[in-house]
């Protein structure tokens, strides 16, 4: 089997195609199509003809957190709870802050300096009743670094899903942002079922690979869940369709638990699950419960071009990111998106 590196899923990109604001419609968004050798430049209102009876698409309904925030002149990214009121963020010049130093935020909210790590940051406790209603105050959307640019009124609305709930993520699950109740609704009239579980994305899904062995690359944990209703209609689908590689990551970390299992207690596809994952898909990867994909664009030599690399293939994927680069297709968290059929062997 050959061996791959971090290098190996690098490719050209000019600035001018990263998307730093969405379209006026959620639903306007090209939708580039790889099934094997064979791309087809679609819509992704095109998506519907691509259902079958039977199918059932998953989407993650984790809703993103206004995590970002100033507290006395330093601007804070929330990235990982450890309890109600106490958590990990993220902040540029955190070494000139102190342990045990109390920040002030916007409406007058303290918080306090606990730890600091350095690929953690500040470990901080809010010295408040409901962490979740000051930052609704005084937040904003944490928009990825690469669209170089501060949080305006419209994210709110915009870097959410239309069905988003429960609250938890730190990043969008982007791949839903093209999804109107108008074409969910669609969906289910096509004859297939819609199934919306969870996993929270951390602010670790940017985090760049900086080891040129993947096998010393440390994933990034998120918790996730799929209820046993839930496993039970996944399991009796005829095609599974994953909105996003948050679902992805979701249903294959299932699909393992599945294989652990004796065999007699085997699902078709997946078991329930409530836990965190750190799951790292590269070429190579069996998947085990998804058929189809549909993702946004993903960065160079980022985890998530190497998952889709491993679900469609890396040497398809890199003639279709090249075709999405000469048609100027938008890349990244308000770009476009691609839907992937699964290659196998």
């Amino acid at each position: 089997m050959q061996t791959l590196h971090t290098s190996d899923f690098d490719f050209e990109l000019s600035a001018e195609l990263i998307a730093s604001h969405p379209l006026h419609q959620r639903d306007a968004s090209r939708m580039l199509v790889v099934n094997g050798a064979e791309i087809t430049d679609k819509h992704i209102r095109d998506f519907l003809d691509y259902l079958q009876d039977g199918d059932v698409v998953v989407f993650n309904n984790s809703k993103v957190i206004p995590a970002r925030f100033n507290a006395s002149g330093h601007e804070i990214t929330l990235h990982t709870a450890v309890s109600d009121k106490i958590w990990w963020g993220l902040c540029k010049k955190f070494n000139k802050i102190n342990i045990g130093e109390l920040l002030t935020l916007d409406d007058g909210t303290q918080v306090k300096v606990l730890d600091k790590e350095d690929e953690s940051g500040l470990k901080l406790e809010f010295l408040c009743d409901n962490v979740f209603e000051v930052l609704d105050k005084i937040g904003k959307m944490p928009l990825p670094p690469y669209m170089k640019r501060e949080a305006e009124t419209e994210d709110r609305e915009r870097y959410q899903t239309v069905y988003a709930d429960p609250i938890g993520s730190m990043a969008a699950p982007t791949a839903g942002l093209h999804f109107t109740p108008e074409l969910m609704d669609e969906i289910e009239k096509r004859g297939a079922k819609i199934v919306k579980i969870t996993l929270h994305v951390g602010a670790g899904t940017w985090m760049p690979v900086k080891t040129e062995n993947l096998n010393e690359h440390k994933m990034h944990s998120e918790w996730c869940c799929i209820t046993p209703e839930q496993a039970d209609i996944i399991n009796n689908a005829k095609r599974v369709i994953a909105v996003g590689t948050t679902s992805m990551r979701t249903l294959e970390s299932a699909a393992i638990d599945n294989s652990k299992m004796p065999e007699k207690q085997r699902n078709r596809r997946v078991v329930p699950i409530c836990r965190s994952t750190d799951i790292f898909i590269t070429p190579g990867y069996k998947f085990g419960a998804v058929d189809v994909l549909l993702t946004n664009f993903h960065l160079p030599k980022s985890t998530l071009f190497m998952l889709v690399s491993a679900f469609a293939g890396l040497d398809e994927m890199k003639v279709a990111y090249k075709h999405a680069v000469a048609e100027k297709y938008r890349f990244f968290s308000y770009g476009d998106c691609c839907l992937l059929f699964r290659k196998d062997g």
